[in-house]
C-alpha cells in the first residue's frame, strides 16, 4: 500500500491549529452521551479536545512509522471484536469531577457509547483495553510445591498459572539491585489468596520507572551509588539520587488513586505497599486502607537491602520500625564490579 511522503512529522499534541472545532466536554457527566468523546487524534487536529497523543509516550513511534511510509498518517482503527473481554461497568466515582483526572473512565467503551461519533467521522479510540490471560510466574511453583498456596482450578492452576484479567498493564521488569520484582511476587501471592477466599485480588502498575525519574536516572544513580568512597551505603542512596536527578522522588501520588476510581473501589483489605505517600494520597481521596503490607525480609535480594533499610530510615512502611543506625551502617551493596 502507497502512503504519501510527508514533509515533516508533528510531535506537539497541541499544534497551532488543533482544538478550533472541538467537541464539547462535560467531565463528571452522568452517562457518556453528556459528558462527551475525548479527541486526542494527531489525524483529527481541529476536533481535538484534550492535551495529549492516543498511546501516550509510544506517539513517538507512530510519527516514526508515518515518517518511514510503515504507516498511513490518516489510518483509522478498526474496532471490530475489540470490545472488553470484561465488563468494568461505570461507577458513581466516574461522574464525580475531582475523583478521575488524569484517564479517560469511559476509555475501554469508545466503541461503544461513542459508536454515532465514529460513524460520523470524528477519529474517537480507546485509551484503556481489557484482556483476560493466563499470568505464568515461576517464584509461584516452589509455594505450590510447599503447599504456601493451593491450585483450585479457578484462580490457580495446577500449572502454577493465574487466570487474571489484564487492564492496560505494562512489562515489569527487575533486576537483585532493586525490590520490583520481588514486591509484585509478593502482591501477585497475596492477590491469590485474597481471591481464593472470594475476594478481589489487583495489581496496579504505574510507569514511574526510579521515582519517575526514569531509567536511565535510574542506572545512573546505581553507579555512581557502588563507586563513590565508602561504597553502596543506606546513608548515600537517597544523597546520590539527589546529586544526579536534583530530587529524590519525581512522583505525583495524588493521580494515583484514579484507577482505584475507575474500578470503583472504596476500601482496600490488605494494601501490599511500603509507600506511605501512596496510602495518604489514596486515603485522602476516600478510599480505605485496613492493613498496610511490607515486603517480607526473606523475599528481598541481597544489593537491595541498602534501598530498603534506607526507605525504612526515611520513614518508609516498616512494621519493626526505624532500623537502629549501627545496622544501618553495617548495611552495604555490592561495588560494581561484583
Amino acid at each position: 500500500m502507497e502512503h504519501s511522503i510527508p514533509r515533516h512529522i508533528r510531535l506537539t499534541s497541541h499544534p497551532g491549529d488543533a482544538g478550533r472545532s472541538a467537541l464539547p466536554l462535560r467531565w463528571g457527566a452522568p452517562v457518556a452521551a453528556e459528558r462527551g468523546p475525548v479527541v486526542a487524534s494527531p489525524a483529527d487536529p481541529q476536533r481535538r479536545n484534550a492535551i495529549g497523543s492516543y498511546s501516550g509516550a509510544y506517539a513517538i513511534y507512530r510519527a516514526l512509522a508515518v515518517a518511514t511510509q510503515a504507516l498511513a498518517r490518516d489510518h483509522r482503527p478498526d474496532l471490530t471484536d475489540t470490545a472488553p473481554a470484561a465488563r468494568i461497568a461505570p461507577h458513581p466515582q466516574w461522574t464525580e469531577p475531582k475523583k478521575i483526572v488524569s484517564i479517560d473512565p469511559w476509555g475501554h467503551l469508545v466503541g461503544e457509547v461513542f459508536a454515532e461519533h465514529i460513524r460520523a467521522g470524528i477519529d474517537v479510540r480507546p485509551t484503556i483495553a481489557i484482556t483476560t490471560a493466563r499470568l505464568a510466574t515461576p517464584e509461584l511453583r516452589p509455594l505450590l510445591a510447599e503447599g504456601k498456596l493451593r491450585a483450585d482450578g479457578q484462580v490457580l492452576l495446577d500449572s502454577g498459572e493465574i487466570r487474571v484479567t489484564k487492564a492496560a498493564i505494562d512489562p515489569v521488569f527487575g533486576s537483585d539491585i532493586c525490590t520490583c520484582r520481588p514486591y509484585l511476587v509478593h502482591g501477585i501471592a497475596v492477590c491469590v489468596e485474597t481471591a481464593q477466599r472470594g475476594g478481589v485480588g489487583i495489581i496496579v502498575y504505574n510507569r514511574k520507572e526510579g521515582r519517575a525519574l526514569g531509567e536511565v536516572t535510574k542506572f545512573l544513580v546505581y553507579n555512581a551509588r557502588k563507586r563513590q568512597p565508602g561504597g553502596d551505603t543506606v546513608d548515600s542512596y537517597f544523597r546520590r539520587t539527589e546529586c544526579v536527578a536534583g530530587v529524590q522522588d519525581m512522583r505525583f501520588q495524588e493521580l494515583m488513586p484514579d484507577v482505584f476510581h475507575w474500578l470503583g473501589i472504596r476500601r482496600i483489605d490488605h494494601w501490599v505497599s511500603m509507600s506511605n505517600v501512596k496510602r495518604d494520597a489514596l486515603e485522602a481521596q476516600g478510599i480505605e486502607v485496613v492493613e498496610q503490607l511490607a515486603i517480607p525480609d526473606r523475599l528481598v535480594p541481597l544489593d537491595a537491602a541498602v534501598e530498603i533499610e534506607a526507605k525504612k530510615a526515611a520513614g518508609y512502611f516498616s512494621p519493626s520500625g526505624i532500623p537502629d543506625p549501627g545496622e544501618l551502617h553495617r548495611t552495604r551493596g555490592r561495588a560494581l564490579g561484583e
